[in-house]
């Protein structure tokens, strides 16, 4: 009685189970673990329909490695934050865990913001063709469809060519992937930032109570790894074909 008592003080952050894990915290791993199937069978889907459009825009005509690389460091920076938020609360520095999980939702909310400029530029993507200097092995096979506008007196050629989920295959399989990765980022957010503002109510976020920032670190961990595979999988290897 005296031990339940105790834990239903601490949270339960420490009951007793045939695994010696939490409820909760089995329950994430199980959620991580579908989760896991979920964007193994959509990366599967992208792979399987790779290079199989029947017209552009492709991956090499619209991805900006250097861009998406900065986007991919502040999301693995913001694990470091986290990592840093979880240590300042178990040490209870409650100021500590503040500045940190903030810091991490703030990065998250930048790798989002980084996500919808790149979708817009997709969308409206403009392919545009020097007709003085047309040199056709330098062409991707969308420039080349372009490059057909050229002829006498004609010095560029501009068109615009989009990428949207209907575009074609390429853009369908894309945007469904990062998309469904960006919708778990917003959440991730929204739960640090939820976590931020609990710290303030007296004994909301404490080092006794810290089951709930361990949960969300797990997340928003799991959700950096995800972009680490999409990031090499579909930017990497869509773009260095060698690689």
């Amino acid at each position: 009685m005296a031990q339940d008592s105790i834990a239903v003080a601490n949270g339960a952050e420490h009951e007793a189970t045939t695994t010696g894990l939490n409820h909760r915290k089995m329950l994430m791993w199980a959620f991580l673990g579908s989760d896991c199937m979920f964007f193994g069978s959509l990366i599967a889907t992208y792979l399987v329909y790779q290079g199989k459009s029947l017209g552009g825009p492709m991956p090499l005509d619209v991805f900006d490695i250097p861009v998406t690389s900065v986007s991919t460091f502040v999301l693995l920076m913001s694990s470091m934050s986290m990592v840093m938020a979880y240590a300042a609360l178990t040490k209870g520095s409650i100021k500590g865990f503040r500045v940190w999980v903030l810091a991490t939702a703030i990065m998250g909310m930048t790798f989002l913001g980084f996500q919808t400029f790149e979708f817009r530029d997709f969308a409206n993507h403009e392919v545009v063709v020097d007709c003085t200097n047309l040199d056709m092995d330098k062409l991707t096979e969308l420039e080349m469809e372009v490059a057909t506008g050229c002829g006498p007196g004609v010095d560029e050629v501009e068109e615009s060519r989009g990428l949207t989920p209907r575009t074609n295959l390429f853009g369908t399989t894309f945007f469904t992937l990062t998309g469904f990765h960006g919708a778990h980022v917003a959440l991730g957010v929204v739960w640090l930032l939820s976590l931020f503002f609990y710290s303030f109510r007296a004994g909301g976020v404490t080092a006794k109570k810290s089951l709930n920032v361990d949960l969300a670190a797990l997340y928003w961990h799991f959700v950096d790894v995800v972009w680490i595979v999409i990031f090499t999988v579909v930017y990497l290897f869509g773009v260095f074909e060698g690689f």
